[in-house]
């Protein structure tokens, strides 16, 4: 009976027991759910601390943006906020292996000797300090590095490395190449402002936000992991822009504003059937007399396009039947109406010419010609020109298109001299981008299509979205009047205003023009004071046209004259496209490739390479075992080999593409230019030279 009342009496106690344990552990949750997260943390040293935790969100990486040729013309760099927590690390380990961790972060981190790294960390574990800071702003290398280190390799709540906490920077790789049509997204006092394919394209490029953990310390809150919900990296953006040639038009551009000391200018380049813009450039003088992107005056600046627009009132002229082109006109130089009067540029007039004559030469005799066709009816010659699409605005995906200035009778700006001035490109204002689709629409045998920057959006190798060219109108005139049109841009380059721009290897065709435009003050200043832009809109090869072009240049100092002034660049565009531009010439060695086994392999990450081999199935040998690999693929299967990489001294490159070899020379520290795109073909620092952080060198592609 003893004996069944003590075994009763110790289930009782176990019962007991297993409530009180029970009910500890829903205390224990309630409080949890309802401190803010806050929880218990037992430190190595045994002392308890309450640590508030709370989800974060995770940003993810944005997605890159690229030129048509896959070359990045905007990326986004990792570097990671290195901490340390030596208090959760046992004694033994710290006190063995200590001194062989502090070797090597002096070697990685030269900031602090060896000794100088142990007194740090031993004076914080012995001060509980849960979160040296060790390193800010570490590369994804050094990051890798971290984890084969003493101690560290032992992971984060052993070795005590803390290494979660990413900054991703936004990098354009090739400055200000094309620096304001790629734009920006920024948030500033809780307000999110956005400009350009940046701006445009944002819910594609920025990702889905993540989720992870992040504890209260007494400097603030701190990432320490795990991730409860991964973020999911942004898509790339693939632009219709063609690096080399931007990198052309560019640079011509440059060069001829500063030679003229030039306010701004622009250049676009459009590729005739698909509307796709292959370069834009924007330059204005700063403060300093240098030119920098500051402002995108091709999509957001209109101004009076001046003789450029004669093309869109002999047009209307022909179409309407009011004229032919071997009508004789009298170019008498100088065109009066009520007290205003216009002259030609040639003193004393043309005399007796046709009006094809007068188009070539850019005569104002227009404005007489235009005048008298419709002075009875100017509604129509309004009606005409919004037919072909020069009253709207083309609706671009890109943030801050003007709409274009069209004065109509019945409008209060409108007077009895808007209908002769309009006809020389006065009284009416276009930005550059809105000039060009009107020739481009020329050049297309009368289809108006939509200038586009993006081709496709692609995710995780898999096009999501694709833009196919967009026509806007697809016949803005009759094929007899486009006939007449293109033979008359082609006689300005032939026998007119653009006679010294003709090219050596093809015929060009366009229009010169010359516009006087305000000054800063809003008034056109005395002799002397004036100000002009000078632009040529035109494409190229005359006789089957590839490309449009516009070249716009504004308030040049030295010079005012169209043909000279932005003619001269639009043909040195036009010969360098023409020299690098498959579209021109036959493959020398298409025999040759074609009887190739296999397909051509650029140098790169092993384990990339390797998993693209393993898909296509193209054999491939696999001795190599670095984490970048040199191939060669002139045998029967690509031959690997290991691709050395040191801390010290700078890499061979050549044979990478630009995103692997920028990412190898930057997480060495070193500042990378890239020229060029394909593959490195050459280095401007020799490999096997002692690296010095911060310097810069240059990679050329091809």
């Amino acid at each position: 009976m003893e004996e069944k009342k003590d075994i009763s009496w110790r289930v009782n106690v176990v019962y007991i027991g297993f409530v009180i344990l029970m009910l500890v552990v829903f205390i224990k949750t309630l409080s949890i759910q309802y401190t803010d997260g806050s929880s218990e943390f037992v430190t190595s040293t045994g002392n308890n601390e309450k640590m508030p935790t709370r989800i974060a969100k995770k940003t993810p990486r944005r997605g890159q943006i690229l030129d048509a040729n896959y070359t990045p013309l905007v990326t986004s760099i990792s570097f990671y906020n290195i901490h340390m927590d030596p208090t959760v690390i046992k004694e033994e380990l710290f006190n063995s292996e200590i001194s062989a961790l502090c070797k090597e972060l002096a070697l990685l981190f030269p900031s602090k000797t060896a000794h100088e790294y142990e007194v740090f960390i031993k004076k914080g574990r012995a001060n509980n300090k849960r979160y040296l800071l060790l390193k800010k702003k570490a590369t994804n290398l050094e990051r890798k590095q971290l984890h084969e280190m003493p101690i560290f390799k032992e992971g984060r709540f052993k070795g005590g490395l803390i290494d979660n906490e990413e900054t991703i920077i936004r990098k354009r790789p090739h400055g200000e190449l094309m620096k304001r049509t790629l734009g920006y997204v920024r948030s500033t006092n809780g307000k999110t402002s956005s400009v350009g394919i940046e701006g445009a394209f944002n819910k594609y490029l920025k990702g889905v936000e993540g989720e992870e953990i992040e504890q209260k310390i007494s400097t603030g809150w701190k990432k320490i992991g795990p991730v409860t919900k991964e973020a999911v990296e942004g898509a790339s953006v693939i632009t219709t822009i063609d690096k080399e040639i931007q990198e052309v038009a560019h640079a011509e551009l440059l060069r001829q504003l500063e030679k003229q000391d030039a306010k701004n200018g622009s250049v676009i380049v459009m590729d005739v059937k698909t509307g796709y813009i292959k370069a834009i450039v924007n330059l204005q003088k700063g403060n300093n007399g240098a030119y920098h992107e500051s402002f995108n005056h091709a999509i957001g600046t209109k101004e009076v396009p001046g003789s450029t627009f004669k093309l869109a009132s002999l047009m209307a002229l022909l179409e309407d039947k009011k004229v032919s082109l071997n009508d004789i006109v009298n170019a008498k130089g100088v065109y009066k109406f009520y007290s205003e009067k216009l002259t030609d540029s040639h003193h004393g007039g043309y005399g007796l010419i046709t009006i094809k004559q007068a188009f070539e030469k850019s005569s104002n005799v227009f404005s007489e010609i235009v005048n008298t066709a419709y002075k009875s009816e100017p509604q129509s010659y309004i009606d005409r020109l919004k037919s072909f699409g020069l009253g709207d605005s083309l609706g671009i995906k890109l943030k801050g298109e003007k709409t274009p200035t069209l004065y109509e009778p019945g409008m209060k700006q409108w007077s009895g001299i808007s209908l002769p001035w309009m006809a020389i490109g006065y009284e009416v204002q276009q930005t550059p981008l809105q000039t060009l689709t009107f020739y481009n629409a020329v050049a297309n045998n009368g289809v108006l299509v939509k200038p586009q920057f993006v081709k496709e959006i692609i995710l995780e190798n898999e096009t999501i979205e694709t833009f196919p060219p967009i026509v806007i109108n697809d016949h803005i005139c009759s094929e007899a009047t486009i006939k007449d049109l293109r033979s008359c841009l082609e006689g300005v380059v032939e026998s007119g205003t653009g006679s010294a721009l003709k090219s050596a290897y093809f015929n060009i065709a366009g229009k010169t023009g010359t516009a006087l435009i305000l000054n800063d003050d809003r008034r056109y200043g005395v002799p002397g004071e004036k100000k002009y832009q000078a632009s040529f809109a035109g494409y190229f090869p005359a006789e089957n046209p590839i490309y449009s072009c516009i070249v716009v240049v504004s308030a040049p100092s030295r010079d005012i004259y169209g043909a000279t002034v932005s003619g001269t660049v639009f043909t040195a565009i036009a010969n360098k496209v023409y020299a690098s531009s498959l579209e021109y010439h036959k493959s020398v060695n298409l025999e040759a490739e074609r009887k190739s086994a296999l397909p051509v392999s650029k140098d790169g990450n092993r384990q990339d390479l390797i998993s693209i081999y393993r898909m296509l199935k193209i054999p491939f040998s696999s001795s190599a075992t670095s984490e970048w690999i040199k191939t060669d693929g002139s045998g029967s299967k690509v031959k690997t080999r290991n691709l050395s990489t040191s801390k010290t001294m700078v890499p061979n490159v050549k044979g990478l593409n630009a995103k692997d070899a920028v990412y190898i020379l930057e997480n060495l520290g070193m500042k990378v230019g890239i020229i060029g795109f394909g593959k490195v073909v050459s280095q401007s620092i020799v490999p096997k030279t002692a690296i010095e952080y911060g310097r810069s060198i240059q990679i050329t592609l091809n």
